[in-house]
């Protein structure tokens, strides 16, 4: 998608402190990237935790309604302490949360979630929000989990897909924005077999392995480089499960980049197994980058 100058970033809230940790940094986010931000409260009447019983004279949903712009009001309020110069509105939409913030996403430079919201379980799981949105957004979605080091590096993760080459892009202008170095990583592992009539071979040659490896890092940075000559790069050919790669990465960077899916996603309906692992574990604030938004 082709992503217009005044495109806001676009923060979803539901009340909970994960959301507003994801409104203080789209605010940054925001006022990085000298756009405005939108502060978006969606839900489905009969699921709200508000009482449904509206105040004595007051019309009907008045109760829902007051609790909804409430909740707007306290991120609105956040965006003027820690970005006072960012132009933000907020606003209370009727719908299923993850369907109103997908179609947000059209017009959206990027969409900023907290990685979990009312009733999540401690942070050991992504909310349900969250992971479909991350599936199906129009734009990046960056997802506040962790805590980002300022000093470290952005880490993106790539397989030689056509995804993992637009989230290349996104991270070599992330590194160029904030004045970090970038890791390029591409994981690897021996093939297993898929079935019993599967002839695989006895020995093989880790070399090999490591020079193809090192060959789709290459072909995934080629062209990037060029136009983003300033940044510093480090080529990363790791042995081992893909997921497990970047989430060690993830602890000392200050963003991981993903594609929604590599190779043999189902037509980005879903998260890829690798960028879904991720999302769940990751130790630093997560992009997900899909359709080459």
């Amino acid at each position: 998608m082709t992503i217009h100058s005044q495109a806001p970033v676009v923060v979803g809230v539901d009340g909970s402190a994960a959301s507003l940790d994801a409104v203080r940094v789209a605010a940054r986010e925001a006022a990085d990237r000298n756009r405005p931000l939108q502060v978006v409260h969606a839900f489905i009447w009969p699921l709200t935790r508000a009482p449904l019983t509206p105040a004595p004279g007051a019309p009907a949903g008045a109760g829902l309604r007051n609790q909804a712009e409430r909740v707007v009001a306290e991120a609105v309020a956040e965006v003027g302490k820690v970005a006072p110069e960012v132009p933000v509105t907020g606003v209370v939409v009727d719908g299923a949360p993850a369907a109103v913030l997908v179609a947000e996403s059209r017009e959206a430079a990027l969409i900023v979630l907290g990685h979990r919201g009312l009733g999540g379980f401690a942070g050991l799981l992504i909310g349900s929000v969250t992971l479909q949105v991350s599936a199906r957004a129009h734009c990046p979605v960056l997802v506040t989990r962790g805590e980002a080091r300022a000093d470290g590096p952005v880490v993106v993760g790539v397989d030689g897909s056509e995804l993992s080459t637009a989230a290349v892009g996104f991270a070599y202008q992330e590194a160029a924005r904030r004045g970090a170095s970038l890791i390029v990583v591409h994981a690897w592992l021996y093939p297993t077999p898929i079935g019993p009539g599967d002839i695989l071979p006895l020995v093989y040659d880790p070399e090999a392995f490591a020079e193809e490896s090192r060959r789709v890092v290459a072909e995934s940075i080629a062209g990037w480089a060029e136009r983003y000559p300033d940044v510093p790069v480090r080529q990363r050919s790791i042995r081992g499960a893909p997921a497990r790669v970047l989430v060690e990465e993830s602890k000392d960077a200050q963003l991981v980049v993903v594609g929604a899916h590599g190779r043999g996603a189902l037509g980005g309906l879903l998260l890829g197994s690798v960028s879904h692992a991720v999302l769940h574990h990751a130790h630093s604030p997560l992009v997900i980058v899909r359709d080459g938004a």
